[in-house]
């Protein structure tokens, strides 16, 4: 009968103990599954602690160089104005990156927002114009708030900091399992393509030596 049949409960670290019925294969084995796990752990930490680093200094840039402009609606915006909740001149930024952006104010009770195209004028004196979130029924001149990046393209609006904190670690920890996944699986393959080799090796000899047992034995 195969010695698969006689594996028995498992018992941890025995590929590192002294056994006379241990194999270069056992040993091999124990140094491929201790350099996956290392390979594991250190993959998974560094490549996210650099992933999350990489989005936290990305966000604290965007807050430094993206800035709020207040510009103003060029085409009355679909929908129907609802009652002020309050000043008109207020606003409330949100908004999309490239050419559509986000602003807006507030001056809709309901809060619903159409697209409009409103324009701007950035630092330089330069007009832009583009698509952005306004209150439903804006009239043509409605002051609006949007963000700009230091080309006065539209952008959304900045990660806060405890944004970018909580960002930064979601996406660590994300890269980090995807790195860690690789010399896991690498490990887990390696391992066992040992093991079958193993068995087949046991296989073979006791095939070779079973009858000799059982003739002695006898």
């Amino acid at each position: 009968m195969p010695l698969k049949a006689f594996r028995g409960p498992k018992v941890w670290l025995w590929r590192w103990r002294r056994n006379p019925l241990k194999r270069r294969a056992d040993t091999m084995e124990a140094w491929v599954l201790l350099g996956a796990w290392l390979l594991t752990l250190l993959a998974g930490v560094f490549a996210g602690l650099a992933a999350a680093r990489s989005v936290e200094d990305g966000l604290a840039r965007e807050r430094v160089e993206w800035h709020p402009v207040v510009a103003h609606v060029m085409d009355e915006a679909p929908g129907s104005a609802a009652a002020t909740s309050g000043d008109s001149g207020s606003s409330e930024s949100s908004g999309s990156s490239g050419s559509s952006g986000s602003s807006g104010s507030s001056a809709s009770s309901n809060g619903e927002r159409v697209w409009a195209r409103v324009g701007w004028t950035v630092a330089d004196g330069s007009a832009h114009t583009g698509q952005a979130r306004v209150p439903a029924g804006s009239k043509v001149g409605t002051p609006v708030t949007v963000w700009t990046d230091p080309q006065g393209h539209l952008v959304t609006r900045p990660a806060t900091t405890s944004e970018a904190h909580l960002r930064s670690a979601l996406i660590g920890g994300l890269v980090g399992l995807s790195a860690a996944a690789v010399p896991f699986v690498a490990g887990l393959v390696a391992r066992g393509r040992l093991e079958r080799r193993r068995m087949d090796r046991w296989d073979a000899e006791w095939a070779r030596l079973g009858p000799q047992w059982g003739r002695m034995t006898g």
